[in-house]
């Protein structure tokens, strides 16, 4: 009997336990829902840091918040050891984009591949009416003979219904679209029949890992990289990252 008592007390201090191990993430999952987050959650667990809890967002993006959900903020984290600092917060962002972008199908983009063996690729959010867009295309055959694959997604970064998305549908829409890019941003006109396109799928996906602007490069480890950088800058970094 006695043997009887002390499991089932077992049982009640680890289902007591459970329970309360279950409250940090629904109390910041309902905070989050009253702040209309419109980014849906991927995890949420402990941060490093006591008391702070890690929040991964679709897409990429990391808040942090108490266990109570009281408090959310966004911003990076820090863990410094022997006086150098790690940014924990990029880290995790960077694992959370590469895993998302990395998912997204070849045959949703447009492919310039590396001459000969690929050693590394890049993932590039672009704009046909970007200007530092058609300086950084200028540059693919650089990157493609220092081994790096290029691939664009589509950003029409004056959204939807603007001159670049109009643009970037004829390109998707196109049966050779490497061809239809290279023609576009050579200032040439397009016609191409309207289709089914992932032009605004990639449009919003560039927004939930924090593109705003073009020429966005994301590297093969995830690492994003804002605005235009000269190839040789740009393949140094995404060899380093493959």
């Amino acid at each position: 009997m006695r043997a009887t008592r002390i499991i089932a007390a077992a049982l009640i201090a680890l289902s007591s336990c459970m329970a309360w191990a279950d409250e940090p993430d629904q109390a910041i999952r309902k905070t989050l829902e009253n702040l209309q987050m419109d980014v849906p959650i991927e995890s949420i667990a402990a941060s490093p840091l006591n008391g702070l809890y890690e929040v991964r967002m679709q897409g990429g993006r990391v808040l942090y918040a108490s266990a109570d959900g009281k408090y959310v903020m966004q911003g990076y984290l820090f863990e410094v050891n022997d006086g150098k600092p790690v940014n924990l917060t990029e880290k995790a962002e960077s694992e959370g984009i590469a895993k998302t972008i990395n998912a997204i199908p070849t045959s949703e983009m447009v492919i310039y591949p590396a001459v000969g063996e690929a050693k590394t690729h890049i993932t590039v959010f672009t704009d046909t009416t970007c200007p530092y867009c058609h300086k950084l295309h200028g540059e693919i055959a650089e990157l493609n003979r220092r081994g790096v694959e290029v691939r664009y997604l589509a950003f029409p970064r004056q959204g939807p219904g603007s001159e670049g998305d109009n643009q970037l549908q004829a390109v998707w829409c196109s049966s050779d679209r490497k061809k239809a890019m290279d023609q576009m941003v050579a200032g040439k006109d397009i016609k191409a029949a309207k289709c089914e396109n992932p032009v605004h799928k990639q449009f919003a996906l560039g927004q939930n890992i924090g593109v705003n602007g073009t020429p966005a490069i994301v590297l093969a480890d995830g690492k994003l990289i804002p605005g235009y950088q000269p190839a040789p800058q740009v393949a140094a970094l995404a060899l380093k990252a493959k």
